[in-house]
């Protein structure tokens, strides 16, 4: 029964015209997707169901020693002018005085820590802030993890109980963004052509310390 079901829902899905198909989101779809925005739409308001949405995905992932040090403070739009002064963007396009203007992001997620900075809150912050940036993805927007950033102003501002130790910016992306395949000794550093925001990333081949390939190993017939 399942069979026959699974075999109509596909016929059905072929017979659509393809302009009607909805792409499949998968893994490989949203890490393409998930670049580091500098540019946002400024028509486009973020919402606060949105980001409680992005936020959300904090109470799923795993933390280091399951400690859940993390707290996050939702920024909408009417609160940004107490964030855009005291952030910056782009430190390798210092010459772009980036994010342009009229292209500043409208919300953001500010990042705190209830315990000192330490290895296991950098892990749980990677962990938290590559999950939220695929959750903003998958909803259609983008992201960008800022670092550079007055903390103290940060704190003050928003009168945080804890240190703030990245500013998460949330929008509508206007940038395209194209990666580029590089060997590990190339220039790493990202640039901009032609109005195209450009990202070198090491080939496979190279990150990998010893070469495997896809029909190397053991067969597994439970996969």
């Amino acid at each position: 029964m399942a069979d026959n079901y699974l075999e109509r829902r596909m016929e059905e899905y072929r017979s659509q015209p393809a302009e009607a198909r909805r792409p499949a989101v998968t893994l490989e779809r949203l890490l393409r997707r998930n670049r580091s925005v500098r540019g946002y739409d400024s028509r486009f308001l973020v919402r606060g169901d949105q980001l409680r949405r992005i936020a959300a995905v904090c109470t799923k992932i795993p933390s280091a020693r399951n400690r859940q040090s993390l707290r996050l403070r939702p920024v909408l739009s009417d609160e940004m002018a107490k964030v855009l002064p005291h952030i910056r963007m782009g430190g390798a396009l210092p010459e772009l005085h980036l994010p342009l203007p009229g292209t500043e992001p409208n919300a953001c997620i500010i990042i705190c820590s209830t315990v000192a900075e330490d290895r296991w809150i950098d892990i749980d912050l990677g962990i938290a802030v590559q999950s939220m940036l695929l959750q903003a993805v998958e909803i259609g927007l983008n992201g960008l993890c800022i670092g550079a950033f007055d903390r103290e102003a940060i704190r003050e501002a928003f009168a945080l109980p804890y240190d703030p130790i990245l500013i998460l910016a949330i929008g509508k992306s206007l940038e395209r963004i194209e990666l580029v395949e590089v060997g590990a000794g190339d220039d790493l550093a990202y640039y901009r052509r032609d109005g195209v925001h450009y990202v070198p990333k090491i080939r496979l081949e190279e990150l990998l310390l010893s070469p495997v390939s896809a029909e190397s190993g053991a067969r597994n017939d439970n996969l």
